[in-house]
């Protein structure tokens, strides 16, 4: 798949949608922007969380934000990350947000090949175990590791280790580890106070990177899992399975929230049951107000999937589809010179307003939710003259189990609040100003609770060069230039 799949995972690693744990022994938030079971069967485990889910809707609920680094342009080399402060003393660490993967982890202490610097202008900042007062490394027999990781041998004591392997050959392995990470809790309108909750996450010992210029800290992973962020929290009773990100594609930075969105009011679609990622049902694609002809069973068949994935950079649709979506598009400008460059993007020149020459594209799912992509979205700028097409064949990317594989990343996220209701096994999505605010129902015992105001933000704007999703896009557009010019 290599140079196909979209460059990106902090420049660290990619493809969750590909991601493989191989090994592992062993109240609403707001963010700025995978066993033996030990004598027990896996069916009494879930009974038991379940019923502790059950207990803890009595509890007081909160909301958390994170707040938002990174740039909505493509040619910006990019990734959307934000900072979490974890340790005893605290320490902070840029991490990308993915909602693709399962688990936070960060380079460790001490890591063979882990990137030393960044040519995002990140200060790259290594995990310390012993530093930390509130640290302990998590053992193969604790719960955490049985329920997330396929452990043979396992002996009282050993560490929960972890292994994962990304698309583009990057891998990153290590162990799991406890401490104490600092959230902020939504306490009122544009106001924050702070949170501790004891997270297990991975510290990379040892990685394989292809491409480690464009490096951040570590990947937070915000898959269903209960490895992930969200789901350990909820699990201790702190928050509900609900998230919203808005990704500022305009400005950069957004909003990032864990907590149920109040307003704007968002339409939604089921999530495909069983599925590790947040597969949906498409029904269809039109182009420029034209049904796209394809077959229809094509979305619609237990070899096919539609993922979501905030952690993918573009787009990436199955063959026949891609083809035809080409086609349809420059249907209306059959003059252009059409240039494949890096084996993958078809470039151009055009002078015109590209909203005016190109179509509206609009992917329809179940529950008539749709997602409308502009021009704007779709094309990104080279030069002032030259752009290219953000769509790509995922061609031979398949899942092990040989599904077809279509992948709406950021290019189709970007501009649009969506809502992950995992608890409700539901996503949705509506166009919106990134840049402005969102409201977060506040939950207590007994009560009805408040709706409190949650801002965008852009802490890249202010200490970090502009950076998105990982996708090593400088060395890209040098290339097409090159490939243009020539």
């Amino acid at each position: 798949m290599g140079k196909k799949m979209d460059r990106r995972r902090n420049g660290c690693l990619i493809f969750s949608l590909l991601v493989l744990v191989v090994a592992v022994k062993g109240e609403n938030l707001v963010f700025n922007v995978k066993h033996k079971y030990g004598g027990r069967n896996k069916g009494s485990i879930l009974n038991d969380l379940k019923a502790h889910d059950s207990r803890r809707h009595g509890r007081m609920l909160t909301s958390v934000e994170f707040k938002l680094g990174g740039n909505g342009s493509p040619t910006d080399a990019a990734l959307y990350y934000t900072k979490l402060s974890i340790g005893t003393p605290s320490k902070e660490y840029h991490v990308q947000v993915d909602t693709g993967s399962d688990i936070l982890w960060v380079n460790c202490a001490g890591c063979e090949g882990c990137p030393t610097k960044s040519d995002l202008g990140i200060d790259l900042a290594s995990y310390d175990l012993k530093a930390s007062t509130t640290a302990k490394s998590v053992s193969c027999d604790e719960e955490f590791c049985m329920l997330n990781t396929p452990y043979s041998d396992c002996k009282v004591g050993m560490p929960c280790d972890y292994q994962v392997s990304y698309g583009d050959g990057s891998s990153t392995s290590g162990f799991f580890v406890k401490d104490d990470i600092r959230f902020d809790q939504v306490s009122g309108d544009l106001k924050t106070t702070s949170m501790n909750g004891s997270i297990a996450f991975g510290c990379s010992s040892r990685q394989e990177l292809s491409n480690p210029s464009q490096a951040v800290d570590g990947i937070l992973g915000f898959g269903q899992a209960s490895s992930s962020v969200i789901s350990q929290l909820a699990a201790a009773g702190k928050v509900k399975k609900i998230f919203a990100h808005c990704l500022d594609g305009k400005n950069g930075g957004g909003i990032f929230t864990i907590g149920q969105v109040v307003q704007p009011k968002v339409n939604s679609t089921p999530l495909v049951p069983d599925l590790p990622h947040y597969n949906v049902v498409m029904k269809g694609i039109e182009v420029g107000g034209e049904v796209l002809d394809i077959p229809t069973t094509i979305f619609n068949t237990k070899s096919s999937m539609t993922i979501i994935d905030s952690g993918t950079t573009l787009a990436y649709l199955p063959n026949m589809v891609y083809s035809a979506l080409i086609y349809k598009l420059m249907e209306r400008q059959p003059q252009l010179n059409i240039r494949l460059v890096e084996e993958s993007f078809h470039c151009f020149d055009y002078t015109g307003k590209i909203d005016d020459g190109f179509p509206v594209v609009t992917f329809r799912f179940a529950d008539s939710l749709s997602l409308t992509v502009y021009p704007h979205d779709y094309l990104f700028q080279v030069t002032e003259s030259r752009w290219c097409i953000g769509w790509q064949d995922s061609g031979g990317m398949q899942a092990k189990d040989g599904m077809t594989i279509t992948l709406l990343g950021d290019l189709v996220l970007s501009n649009k609040l969506v809502l992950y209701d995992i608890e409700n096994q539901t996503i949705g999505w509506i166009e919106y100003d990134c840049s402005s605010t969102i409201q977060l129902k506040y939950e207590s015992s007994g009560s009805a609770g408040s709706a409190y105001t949650v801002a965008s933000h852009d802490i890249s704007s202010s200490s970090i060069v502009d950076s998105r999703k990982g996708f090593t896009f400088f060395f890209l557009i040098i290339s097409i230039l090159y490939n243009l010019l020539k």
